[in-house]
């Protein structure tokens, strides 16, 4: 078989197959040109999920007939003045993507430049500019540049995407698909830049109409809003972090608040959007011990750092980066985040009661049925029954019985008037002796009992391990254990970290395990309840991985285990306790599994099911 050379145009037909493999990613590239190109406004178009037509027009800089006909060629670009691809600050390669979208369907470009005597300090004109013209390239065959009739910046249609390929539309998704991933693809570039106006509009989408922000934290702020809506902004803490030349910042949800996917995590470094492994990891970790398994947070982040310490020409897409210091970039992330988390204290999402008021207004509220009234008195009334006795409550968990005293000394001074509310409020009674109901200045919140102390049991363990240890307590008798061999080598593999959890175990002949000693803030606990608990934990958790996260697993079985129990009758002052410490404890809005331990309901939002706002 002969070897020869293909064709220019197959040439870029294949290389198209690399940068363009659907209408979102023509669309990334081309809103990427019109930013590099200093557009102060930018409106997009799609039909039909993009393959009928994508027009993105800008009021850039623009281009004259001889770079509009450079613009078209592989390897000329505008993006690298210096030739070095060490420091690179722009988004992307104009002399790339063009030349592969006209490969593949109809590309029309027609630009007006303004006149270099009326730029400004940056490039960018200010009054009349130059004429403009037009060029069209047909699956790779160019047709020459022609005066046309358009104002200051740049129109790019292209229209019937992959005709000359037609294979590839075989593996693109229905039009719905397609727009809502070309949408996403907007919503993150004019995330990363709030100085600039965009507007995306198309069939299948929902108008995008978003006005040009101040560059500053609130502008920053508000068009972060305005794309992920008002739910984040009123559950999402700023994050704010620096080492050496790389500076985070950001916003992102309070761990309540979640999603069932990660399409809502928005990751820029130096403006550039990406889903890069380091930075998803690290994000994931800063979350570790706060959220359930399956959920994603909300987060939109922003890396600046030294060009030339980070490659972003590893994926033709440039989706993903290379940092030449991952570690530092992973601390920053994970250090910032658990800032930000621990600053927001006891803070939970709103959504909880929010969600339960609109599943009331939309199933109905449930009525007695109307009785008529009888203002008869009876002539004899029948002996009273007597009252049951009341049920036995449980031992108070260790430690909790002091708090509930020192939190009496503190209702003391403000019981009588009650003119200043802690943020959660005053216990008021507790229902199926599984809730907490709490009066506060705004409304009522509801608490998870066991949620809410099984959070500040492991906050308790996690501060006295990283204060020098945990206190354990020598058993007289060792507990004997009779478990699977195959669980007993789990247990006996991660017993360095068990002993410094408290927990110090040997083993005791075939099938058995014995407890030496135990955290002393379990004293009383059912030993073998507690070691099985620990196994299944163990099982569920798949090992855990990194010794960290062993000792976490370890933590959170304990804090289970000794937290008040639903079912358990608490008094007032064991409810008022329980508040104030979750007042005073960073985290706990969300128990170890990532659950709220509370929900607020707003006394406005209450009286509106009751008709009286």
């Amino acid at each position: 078989m002969l070897i020869r050379r293909l064709d220019p145009i197959l040439i870029d037909q294949i290389a198209a197959g690399e940068v363009i493999e659907r209408p979102a990613a023509a669309v990334k590239e081309l809103v990427e040109n019109a930013i590099d190109a200093k557009a102060s406004r930018i409106d997009i178009r799609i039909e039909q999920g993009g393959r009928r037509l994508i027009r993105i027009i800008d009021d850039g800089i623009g281009m004259g007939p001889d770079d509009l006909a450079l613009a078209i060629e592989r390897h000329a670009t505008s993006k690298l003045p210096d030739g070095s691809l060490e420091r690179v600050s722009t988004l992307g390669f104009r002399g790339e993507a063009l030349p592969s979208i006209g490969a593949v369907a109809r590309l029309t470009i027609t630009s007006r430049p303004r006149s270099p005597i009326e730029q400004g300090p940056e490039g960018i004109g200010r009054e009349k500019g130059g004429s403009a013209h037009l060029i069209r390239v047909d699956a790779g065959r160019v047709e020459p540049v022609r005066p046309a009739a358009f104002g200051m910046g740049t129109r790019i249609e292209v229209e019937d995407l992959f005709h000359a390929t037609p294979a590839r539309l075989k593996f693109l998704k229905g039009d719905r698909a397609e727009a809502q991933a070309a949408a996403l693809v907007v919503k993150r570039l004019a995330m990363a830049n709030p100085a600039i106006g965009f507007s995306l509009q198309g069939d299948h989408l929902t108008g995008l109409d978003l006005p040009a922000e101040a560059v500053d934290g609130e502008g920053n702020a508000r068009r972060i809003a305005r794309i992920l809506g008002k739910d984040f902004r009123e559950n999402a803490m700023p994050v704010s972090g620096q080492r050496g030349a790389m500076r985070l910042s950001g916003l992102v949800s309070v761990p309540t608040f979640h999603r069932a996917s990660a399409l809502d995590q928005y990751l820029f470094v130096n403006g550039r959007p990406v889903r890069d492994k380091l930075l998803i990891g690290a994000l994931r970790a800063a979350y570790a011990d706060t959220i359930t398994a399956g959920r994603y947070p909300v987060v939109a982040l922003f890396l600046d750092l030294d060009p030339a310490l980070v490659d972003v020409n590893v994926h033709p897409a440039k989706l993903e980066v290379r940092f030449r210091e991952n570690e530092a970039v992973r601390s920053l992330i994970i250090g910032a985040i658990r800032d930000a988390l621990a600053s927001a204290g006891h803070h939970a999402s709103t959504r909880g009661g929010q969600a339960m008021l609109a599943r009331l207004q939309s199933h109905g509220l449930t009525h007695i049925p109307e009785r008529p009234l009888s203002f008869a008195f009876p002539t004899g009334y029948p002996a009273a029954a007597p009252m049951p006795a009341p049920m036995p409550a449980p031992a108070v968990p260790s430690g909790f019985a002091e708090a509930a005293h020192a939190a009496m000394d503190v209702m003391a001074e403000v019981a009588v008037t009650e003119t200043a509310f802690p943020p959660l409020g005053f216990a008021r009674a507790q229902f199926h002796e599984t809730y907490i109901l709490a009066q506060t200045a705004e409304g009522v919140v509801i608490v998870d009992q066991h949620a809410a102390h099984e959070r500040l049991v492991y906050e308790r363990l996690k501060a006295a391990r990283a204060s020098g240890g945990i206190a354990r307590q020598p058993l007289l008798i060792p507990a004997i254990v009779d478990l699977d061999e195959a669980v007993i080598a789990a247990l006996l593999d991660i017993a360095p970290a068990l002993a410094e959890a408290g927990l110090v175990v040997e083993p005791f002949g075939p099938g058995a395990l014995a407890v030496q000693e135990i955290p002393a803030a379990l004293a009383g606990a059912d030993i073998t309840r507690l070691v099985r608990n620990l196994a299944e934990s163990l099982e569920d958790w798949g090992g855990a991985e990194s010794l960290e996260a062993r000792y976490d697993c370890v933590l959170k079985t304990f804090a289970c285990h000794h937290s008040i129990r639903a079912g358990r009758r608490m008094k007032l002052e064991e409810m008022d306790a329980l508040l104030r410490e979750m007042e005073g404890t960073p985290g706990s809005g969300q128990c170890n599994h990532g659950r709220p331990t509370y929900i607020a309901l707003g006394l406005r939002d209450i009286e509106r099911l009751f008709g009286r706002s």
